[in-house]
């Protein structure tokens, strides 16, 4: 749903063209990949710059926290409003802006940084902001919109994309702040953001519609639909709707802790903590890649097992068997990669967004048109979690100077929301909510 007036005509759709040898749909999803890809290696970059701000000015592990915590928190609360925008503006506006917005921040950072609330400032709000409109909600509105059939398989690929862009940067920019220092790496990630946004400009297209073509696995051509305006409003009224039903606040619990033990522990905190242990930085972060390595395999396994197994049973799989790696990973920490830790590294990257594509699929079957809005007030939970234990997580080790009470927590967090997991029934589908 876009601002631009449906390609057909009211007589009926036209006639579709011929259908290409690789569909369309592919390098639209191959595109947003790419984006997801490089935004998501700015989710790398606390993990690595914490340390050296601390050193440069002095500042509490707890105050640049907060930077961290306000740029996950509005990379979730822009979720459920960047649906609703791409409905309003399209995918492709939405898209550029948002890569526009993250180089901002990142240069602005690294060039008139000196006191935290400008680390909040820049960092917290234009990454978050931009980060949160290419995150989990672009994958969800191009499979829905693009896809038909392959649905999860798309899904657990894009989801993984985020990661792969982690996994893709960080050894690279691991090693420029250890010789170069923080400011080059954050320099880097703007630029490759630049690069990015003439490529969404060319290949990425709103719907199937705009190139005459039917979603991918089809049987009837799709109209491009009419625009859906009050993007704000509509937001709010599909929460509202859906807040009505207990699979949301289920699925939001669970995906709550999802993130807290993901973005707020592992891909924040896993560094400084390794190197509590005596570990150097780029050991860690190489890592951390290699969590990313296998992220993407993980992922795209979950989409494919979700298009065949129940969704609530494979994310109580996913929770359950996380509680376990993050209770244990206190015992594995250590100088150099042991055996248990490489394990851990290995299972947790299967694990790590595993949970996307079942939560993506059980939206669909409760909201219907609506799910890319209503996943996007569930990926807001995701942040909220991810946002507390990352403030949380700085507090704790400015406080008990370890982070072993953090894992501990969040792995028996992880526990219950196994349970809560199996608990999500099959219910009737909450009607779609009005696109005027």
């Amino acid at each position: 749903m876009d601002t631009h007036p449906p390609l057909a005509p009211e007589s009926g759709p036209p006639a579709p063209a011929r259908t290409p040898r690789v569909h369309r749909a592919w390098p639209v999803a191959a595109t947003a990949a790419l984006a997801i890809l490089v935004t998501g290696a700015f989710a790398t970059l606390p993990g690595l710059f914490t340390r050296p701000v601390r050193e440069e000015f002095g500042w509490s592990y707890g105050s640049i926290g907060v930077a961290t915590s306000v740029n996950m928190l509005l990379y979730g609360l822009m979720a459920p409003f960047a649906a609703a925008l791409m409905d309003r503006f399209g995918i492709r506006r939405v898209v550029t802006t948002a890569l526009a917005t993250v180089a901002a921040g990142a240069l602005l950072t690294s060039t008139v940084l000196s006191e935290p609330w400008q680390l909040t400032l820049y960092w917290g709000l234009l990454v978050g902001l931009g980060t949160g409109s290419t995150a989990m909600t672009l994958g969800a509105t191009v499979t829905q919109r693009w896809f038909v059939r392959r649905r999860g398989l798309v899904t657990g690929v894009l989801a993984s994309a985020s990661v792969l862009g982690q996994m893709a940067f960080l050894p690279a920019l691991s090693r420029l702040v250890e010789h170069h220092g923080w400011r080059p790496a954050l320099v880097t990630v703007a630029l490759a953001a630049c690069a990015v946004a003439p490529v969404v400009l060319l290949v990425l297209r709103d719907h199937p519609a705009d190139t005459g073509l039917k979603p991918y696995g089809a049987a009837a051509f799709v109209p491009r639909p009419s625009p859906a305006r009050g993007a704000v409003g509509r937001t709010f009224r599909v929460l509202r709707r859906a807040c009505r039903t207990p699979s949301f606040w289920l699925l939001s619990t669970a995906f709550a802790v999802c993130g807290a033990s993901t973005n707020g522990i592992l891909w924040t905190h896993f560094t400084p903590a390794a190197h509590d242990h005596g570990m150097p930085a780029t050991t860690a972060s190489t890592l951390l890649a290699l969590v990313g390595v296998f992220n993407v395999a993980g992922t795209i396994a979950s989409g494919w097992l979700t298009d065949r197994y129940p969704p609530r049973r494979l994310l109580a799989l996913c929770f359950a068997l996380r509680a376990a790696l993050l209770l244990t990973l206190p015992l594995s920490l250590a100088a150099t990669p042991t055996p248990p830790l490489l394990a851990f590294v290995a299972l947790f990257g299967l694990l790590d967004l595993a949970t996307v594509p079942p939560v993506l699929a059980l939206c669909r079957d409760f909201y219907g048109e609506d799910s890319p809005v209503v996943f996007g007030w569930i990926s807001t939970a995701h942040q909220l979690g991810a946002a507390l234990v990352a403030l949380l997580g700085g507090t704790a080790r400015d406080v008990f100077g370890s982070y072993d009470p953090v894992w501990t927590a969040v792995g028996a967090l992880c526990a219950m929301a196994a349970l809560l997991s199996l608990a999500i029934r099959p219910a009737t589908r909450v009607p779609s909510s009005p696109a005027w």
